[in-house]
């Protein structure tokens, strides 16, 4: 699934060609897109609009369009975005963007799992805040909001980094990156952290999703850029998909566990597994 590298890379791409362009039509090919708009319904809503800019929040990318709405696309598993010249032979076509003077906009998915929807800006707050909680990349993601979000909470650690409504953008991939640069077990209570875990681990966010920016994103399965080409990402993992291989830290074999039905990378010499902390009972002196 593209995460926030994968669709930060895209939306940089596709910010240039699209900006101040006006959409000519939109051609909905798969109901399963919109649903449960109707795809004609979302098709009215786009066609003659300008695109006033290119957003993104978490894994979601926006088309902010004027009059005050916004088409809202999540890519899921398998999605892509690809500018039209890029793309000459295309499969999974599942929407056709055409924008005045020639340029079109494809939404390729193989697996049919994406969506897009139209909001008027005064609803798109509203439903951005229940998919999509603090930017990772922004200031608003410090060790003390880290450790409000986790406060409480015997999710693994793994776990909890992919609940969006928490902290927006991390998947599979990059919770894994993220987990080995703090030196955390993925199996340790997200409750556990104390305050130099929670400074590690927004350290480690930061660096594992910069990282895959400045590779471009990762491309193991069908995510590809908005031109079509794969990132590189995939070639300087630490953890991921690094089973069997020494830990570039430490040399201890890297393991592999299921968590949450999801392949789990991690190392076993150098993550800690932190303990859950028990209350303490007031006027037993008992913990």
């Amino acid at each position: 699934m593209p995460e926030l590298p994968e669709v930060e890379t895209i939306r940089r791409q596709l910010e240039p060609e699209l900006v101040g362009r006006r959409i000519a039509s939109v051609d909905v090919r798969d109901e399963r897109l919109t649903r449960p708009v109707s795809p004609r319904e979302v098709e009215r809503a786009c066609a003659g609009r300008t695109i006033d800019a290119v957003e993104r929040r978490g894994k979601y990318l926006l088309l902010r369009l004027d009059e005050g709405r916004s088409l809202v696309m999540h890519l899921r598993m398998t999605g892509n975005l690809l500018l039209g010249e890029s793309a000459p032979e295309v499969r999974y076509l599942r929407a056709v963007i055409q924008l005045e003077g020639g340029a079109s906009l494809l939404f390729t998915d193989p697996r049919r799992f994406g969506t897009a929807v139209v909001l008027d800006d005064d609803d798109l707050d509203e439903y951005m805040a229940l998919r999509a909680g603090v930017e990772p990349l922004s200031e608003g993601l410090t060790a003390e909001r880290i450790g409000a979000l986790a406060e409480g909470r015997r999710a693994p650690l793994k776990s909890f980094l992919l609940v969006q409504r928490g902290i927006a953008g991390i998947g599979n991939i990059y919770a894994d990156e993220a987990l080995w640069r703090a030196r955390l077990h993925p199996l340790s209570p997200a409750g556990s952290m104390r305050p130099e875990h929670l400074e590690r681990l927004r350290e480690g966010i930061v660096g594992a999703l910069e990282a895959g920016l400045d590779n471009g994103g990762a491309s193991i399965d069908d995510y590809r850029d908005a031109r079509g080409a794969e990132g590189a990402m995939q070639d300087e993992f630490l953890v991921h998909t690094r089973e069997g291989l020494p830990c570039p830290r430490c040399g201890t074999e890297i393991r592999r566990i299921v968590l949450g039905g999801r392949s789990t990378y991690f190392c076993p010499g150098c993550q800690q597994r932190l303990r859950r902390r028990r209350r303490r009972v007031s006027g037993s002196g008992r913990r």
